[in-house]
């Protein structure tokens, strides 16, 4: 009867110690997730990356010129876009030359262009992606 009562207190206190382990776990990562929320504007600058100005004809003979700011997911990912800055510029001009005027007007126009872009330089990255695209100059002629 001893080792019974012995082996049923030491299921029980296993079981409320598993209970609380889990029940810890899952706490910590609820608050960690509410505590993580948007970045603040200085972890924007931080991991973000400057695309110089580029000039570019498009492809009804039109002329664009543009500036972009490339917001990364982390350091690692700036360094990488930061050397990869040629392959960027490229994409840009690629994806620009292919267009028409028509297609960058409007807001629409431009957002299309954004993913565009976006989606064309994650396929280079390995060190992260970029997450958002900023267009800082756009000037059509």
């Amino acid at each position: 009867m001893n080792k019974k009562l012995l082996s049923i207190m030491f299921i029980i206190i296993t079981s409320i110690t598993l209970i609380g382990v889990a029940a810890l776990a899952l706490m910590t990562n609820f608050f960690e997730k509410e505590t993580t929320g948007a970045p603040t504007i200085d972890e924007i600058v931080e991991s973000s990356v400057e695309v110089p100005e580029l000039t570019t004809n498009l492809a009804g003979g039109n002329i664009v010129r543009i500036s972009l700011k490339l917001e990364t997911d982390s350091k690692k990912a700036k360094e990488e876009l930061e050397k990869r800055e040629f392959q960027v510029k490229d994409v840009v001009i690629s994806e620009l030359s292919s267009m028409k005027a028509e297609q960058l007007a409007g807001k629409d126009g431009k957002e299309a262009l954004k993913k565009t872009i976006m989606g064309s330089i994650n396929r280079l990255m390995q060190e992260g992606k970029v997450e958002k695209v900023y267009t800082t100059s756009f000037i059509l002629q």
